[in-house]
């Protein structure tokens, strides 16, 4: 993996959230539900289907290399003191998972675990407003700011996070 991630964190206090509700309404419009897995259901099935999809979108991710098994990733996601199924949103078209923004919660901050699109639905605003949809989940945390890293070859994730008004931190 790179020695230099790209850090970067979200001041809720700055963010203009009416500039990307339209992303929210956009995905409604076109029949993509956004949920949390909170709502949908924290069940055995519910997290497998999050597996699948986070392994798949965690391919394109430079330099990832082998997924971990599903056991490895129940107890670092689901076993994690930091998990809530509140942060996992979910984008859905009709019964179809087709994106994640997974974030964790720590004591003054929202951590983004991982955000991705099924290849077919990239390009349509789904990850800005899962990770818009996601940011109601800060407020019934409290906290102010959500901070994530990506890899420096990983300009898509990098663009689109500084585009919502991410600032690095170094």
């Amino acid at each position: 993996m790179a020695d230099q991630w790209v850090r970067l964190e979200l001041d809720l206090n700055a963010f203009d959230a009416d500039r990307f509700e339209a992303y929210v309404t956009r995905c409604l419009d076109e029949g993509i539900r956004l949920t949390t897995l909170a709502e949908l259901g924290d069940t055995p099935e519910h997290r497998r289907a999050l597996y699948e999809l986070n392994k798949e979108c965690s391919a394109d991710i430079p330099e990832r290399g082998e997924f971990f098994s599903y056991e490895e990733f129940c107890t670092r996601r689901f076993d994690a003191p930091s998990y809530d199924p509140r942060g996992v949103v979910l984008a859905l078209d009709g019964d179809d998972w087709i994106g994640m923004a997974a974030t964790s919660r720590h004591e003054d901050f929202l951590f983004n675990e991982m955000t991705g699109v099924r290849a077919s639905y990239r390009g349509r605003g789904v990850s800005v407003a899962m990770k818009t949809f996601g940011m109601r989940f800060a407020g019934v945390c409290g906290v102010r700011r959500i901070r994530t890293f990506h890899h420096p070859a990983n300009d898509s994730a990098i663009g689109m996070n500084r585009t919502m008004g991410y600032t690095d931190t170094g």
